[in-house]
């Protein structure tokens, strides 16, 4: 099977299937269906370990001889431009093993602690709010992605880390071209450049005159030699990118895929019952699992699983969409939408140390769309037909370049 699907695969990322864009591309399904692990091609000629299974990736995540460190020999960069990146990126969370990792990882963990989240539920509440007002206020029709999927996680995120909101149009401009593999490397390479450029100098402002923001944490922690001036910003850079791009991304397919699903619609419509809300939610997390490329590790020893062997050096694919529909590890139909199945257990969010920091802040800004966009606009249905809406398969997540709607 393994030879098979590298073979018929030019590489990975593979693209969804046309006629069902929600779903992992079909080849690898069948590879999570018929074999425990399989090989792929990618960009450069290598030939990583591609692991779709729910308990294997939850086994290997967790397993210290699986290495995060993009800068050792094996690991399966998701492009050359991204392997250039690497060399020249300082040491973060999210390319360093522990204890690294740990040290680094709790300098930034304390904004997104769960109270600390839940205590900015209501402010998100007036902002979705407002924002459905002026939806309600305006012209019809309108592109939600601009309209409320951006803005609400843009707000959030800005007023966290103590970033300009006006400067929004720059920085999302330039996180999605940082992020597009289909832009020559020298554009997407110019977009990291203007954004780490732009988080340099608001650092510097902190510095000199700090608020109660997490820029002004992180540059806590360089004057008191904690960390470098570099890691701060790259540390920025992540987290505002993180922080407004994968969740406007969920806001907008995840709206598309309701409406696509009017049963599971009419369920969230007409529930203002927390735990229910957050069950959709995660319903939706592991339906949807836009992390679009996958997570990336690299085996630091020879590795045993499901009969086969890992070498060390061999490089690992995690395709998380896979693993959030192996019917081995979901109740019912697993390729399925079911707002009411317990889903808490999905890898969205990735799984073991390396999960997503602001998971917390995701699932907050999540249930409050989601608890109130379709209950208050109950009309809500797309402005175009189901076959013009263009998906996006370049990015780091996937999801739709505009959703018109219309009620």
């Amino acid at each position: 099977m393994a030879d098979t699907l590298t073979d018929a695969a030019p590489g990975y990322p593979m693209p969804r299937a046309a006629g069902c864009p929600f779903a992992p591309p079909p080849a690898v399904e069948e590879l999570r269906d018929a074999a425990p692990l399989g090989k792929v091609r990618i960009w450069d000629g290598s030939t990583p370990w591609l692991i779709t299974r729910h308990a294997d990736q939850r086994a290997l995540l967790t397993d210290p001889r699986v290495s995060n460190d993009d800068l050792r020999p094996g690991f399966p960069h998701v492009s050359a431009h991204r392997a250039g990146i690497a060399r020249t990126t300082p040491r973060m969370i999210t390319n360093t093993d522990a204890p690294e990792h740990t040290r680094l990882r709790r300098m930034v963990t304390g904004p997104f602690l769960i109270k600390r989240v839940e205590a900015m539920r209501p402010a998100v509440r007036r902002i979705v709010d407002r924002l459905i007002d002026d939806l309600l206020a305006g012209p019809r029709p309108v592109d939600l992605l601009t309209a409320l999927a951006l803005p609400v996680p843009s707000l959030v995120i800005c007023e966290l880390l103590g970033v300009p909101y006006e400067d929004h149009a720059f920085f999302h401009h330039n996180s999605s071209r940082a992020l597009d593999r289909s832009l020559p490397p020298e554009e997407a390479g110019a977009a990291g450049r203007a954004l780490g450029g732009y988080l340099a100098k608001l650092l510097d402002q902190k510095l000199t005159d700090p608020a109660d923001d997490v820029l002004s944490e992180l540059g806590e922690r360089v004057t008191a030699g904690e960390m470098t001036h570099d890691e701060a910003v790259h540390m920025g850079v992540a987290m505002l990118i993180a922080g407004h791009e994968t969740t406007a991304t969920m806001i907008g397919l995840g709206t598309l895929a309701l409406l696509r699903n009017p049963e599971q619609l009419a369920v969230l419509r007409g529930t203002e019952d927390p735990k229910a809300i957050a069950g959709a939610v995660e319903e939706l997390l592991r339906y949807l699992t836009i992390v679009d490329s996958g997570i990336r590790r690299v085996a630091l020893e020879d590795i045993a699983i499901g009969g086969l062997t890992i070498r060390a050096g061999d490089g690992l694919l995690f395709d998380l969409a896979a693993a959030n529909r192996d019917p081995r590890a979901f109740e019912g139909d697993a390729a399925g939408l079911d707002l009411g199945r317990p889903a808490r257990h999905h890898q969205a969010f990735g799984y073991g140390p390396h999960q997503c920091l602001g998971q917390s802040l995701a699932r907050l800004e999540l249930q409050v769309v989601y608890g109130t966009l379709y209950r208050r606009i109950p009309g809500l249905r797309l402005a175009v037909p189901f076959e013009e809406i263009e998906f996006v398969p370049d990015g780091t997540t996937y999801g739709v370049r505009a959703l018109p709607v219309t009620w």
